[in-house]
C-alpha cells in the first residue's frame, strides 16, 4: 500500500506517504490516498488533517518520475498536473487546519505539498525547496502560485527561482517553518496541536473560512490553472526530457 490512513486522538486524521524506499514520491496510487484522506478529513469530529511520510528519508521528495518520464507532451503531462493540483487547491481549502509533519526533506513537489498545509512543523537539519527550476520546469500542481499568496513576493520569488534546498533552520527564521522539533515527530505534532484542538470543531472552521475567503477573493484558483498549464509546455522541452533521461540513467545504475 503506497500510503496509510489513521484516526489519532485528540481527533486529527494522520495521512502517511508510505513510500519510503522511493523517498516518499508521488504517484498516482499516492495521488488517490490523498483524495482519499481528504474525503475521510471531512467526516464529524474530524479537527485537523495531518500529512507526513513514512521513515526519516524524506517527507515527500515530488512527483515519481520513475513514473512520469513516460509522459512526454503537453498533452501527456497536463491530466497528470491537473490532477494533483486540483487535489492541493482541496487540500488548500479543506475546512480545518491542515499539518505538513516533515519528518524528512520536502523536495520539489514534496514542497507544494507542504505549502499548500496550513502548518509546516520540520525536524530540525532536514532541508526542502522548489527545485523544479533545475528540472526545466516550474512548479506544476499549484504550489507557485499558494507559496506567493501565502509569503512575501520577494522573498517567494527568491525561493522559487534559485531552485535550491534550504534548511529547516532558514525557513524557520523566515516563517515557511512554523515549527521545529526533535525526537518523535508525531508527539512533537501533538504538542503543537493540543491548544489548537481544545477548541470546538465549528470556531476552527469559521476561523479557517475568512482564509479560504481570501484566497478565492485573490482569484487563486484561476491563477493556479495558469500556472498548470505553463509547467505543461515546459514538460516537454528537450531541457526538462534530457534531465529526467539523466535522472533514470543515475537511479537504475
Amino acid at each position: 500500500m503506497a500510503f496509510s490512513i489513521e484516526r489519532r486522538d485528540p481527533g486529527y486524521l494522520l495521512f502517511t506517504i508510505e513510500r519510503s524506499e522511493k523517498r516518499n514520491a508521488i504517484n498516482y496510487d499516492v495521488m488517490e490516498g490523498l483524495s482519499q484522506a481528504l474525503e475521510k478529513a471531512s467526516e464529524p469530529e474530524i479537527k485537523a488533517l495531518v500529512i507526513t511520510g513514512s521513515g526519516e528519508s524524506a517527507f515527500c521528495s515530488g512527483g515519481d518520475l520513475s513514473v512520469f518520464h513516460l509522459l512526454h507532451t503537453k498533452e501527456d503531462a497536463y491530466p497528470m498536473l491537473s490532477k494533483m493540483s486540483n487535489i492541493l487547491y482541496s487540500l488548500l481549502t479543506l475546512p480545518i487546519p491542515t499539518i505538513a509533519l516533515m519528518n524528512g526533506p520536502a523536495v520539489g513537489g514534496g514542497c507544494e505539498l507542504a505549502v499548500a498545509c496550513d502548518f509546516r512543523l520540520a525536524r530540525k537539519g532536514v532541508k526542502a525547496g522548489f527545485v523544479q527550476g533545475k528540472q526545466a520546469i516550474t512548479t506544476g500542481w499549484g504550489g507557485g502560485s499558494i507559496l506567493v499568496e501565502k509569503f512575501p513576493s520577494p522573498f517567494a520569488m527568491k525561493l522559487l527561482m534559485e531552485a535550491d534546498l534550504e534548511t529547516a533552520e532558514y525557513l524557520f527564521k523566515t516563517g515557511f517553518i512554523n515549527h521545529l522539533f526533535d525526537g518523535d515527530s508525531l508527539q512533537q505534532c501533538g504538542d503543537y496541536l493540543e491548544k489548537m484542538l481544545s477548541n470546538d470543531l465549528e470556531v476552527l472552521k469559521s476561523y479557517k473560512r475568512i482564509w479560504i475567503n481570501k484566497w478565492k477573493q485573490a482569484g487563486l484558483r484561476e491563477r493556479i490553472e495558469e500556472e498548470v498549464k505553463n509547467c505543461a509546455i515546459l514538460w516537454e522541452s528537450d531541457a526538462h526530457h534530457q534531465y529526467v533521461k539523466n535522472f533514470i540513467k543515475k537511479n537504475t545504475r
